[in-house]
């Protein structure tokens, strides 16, 4: 374990968890209206709502925005999305679990700064006992802000009470990554948990 580190931020999809959208909607509809749903050619498409959700617009508001886009019957692939939402929480990413419980039980204090809405976070907590080694998280939906905006950012600093230089930061978004870095956080680009321990940050392989 590098002495330096003494905190560690961490981000939650695809970080910490493995989440997998599609799955809530899988069963329910064809794949091919899957398909239509999450397309990345749709500029009104998932991606464009589930940001603002991070945001902090409620699902009401999107869903009767995403109809005035899309049709009420195409609204209602959203709503069953939501209603089964937590199926996208398929797991922890392979060996999280037991990295939080070794960094915590070395002393390193553990926080998270996420995208995301709040209540996800707090069924997330409730599915995989280990994020509540966390001692706070910072979430978007909450905040109104978005990473990679700084603000976000300097606002979990001074909430966490972390001093920089001892404080890594980890997402799985180089961009967010580099942001951290501008205000003088310690920062890697999540590449699986082998990866993390291995990093000269941690070093706890």
């Amino acid at each position: 374990m590098s002495a330096t580190i003494t905190d560690v931020i961490f981000d939650y999809c695809d970080v910490l968890l493995d989440w997998r959208p599609r799955i809530p909607l899988e069963g329910q509809y064809p794949p091919g209206v899957i398909d239509m749903f999450f397309s990345a050619d749709d500029p009104h498409g998932f991606r464009y709502y589930d940001r603002l959700s991070d945001s902090g617009w409620d699902e009401e508001r999107i869903l009767a925005d995403y109809e005035i886009e899309h049709g009420p019957a195409v609204a209602w692939v959203f709503r069953i999305y939501f209603e089964r939402q937590r199926l996208a929480l398929a797991g922890l990413q392979p060996g999280m679990g037991e990295l939080l419980r070794e960094l915590d039980a070395s002393g390193v204090r553990l926080w998270g700064l996420t995208n995301f809405t709040t209540k996800y976070v707090r069924a997330a907590h409730e599915l995989f006992p280990e994020l509540n080694l966390l001692r706070d998280t910072v979430v978007s939906s909450e905040e109104g802000i978005l990473k990679p905006d700084p603000e976000i950012y300097r606002r979990a600093i001074a909430r966490f009470g972390v001093d920089l230089a001892s404080t890594l930061f980890v997402d799985d978004k180089p961009a967010n990554v580099e942001a951290a870095r501008g205000l003088g956080l310690n920062g890697e680009v999540f590449g699986g948990v082998d990866r993390l321990r291995r990093s000269h940050y941690l070093d706890v392989s």
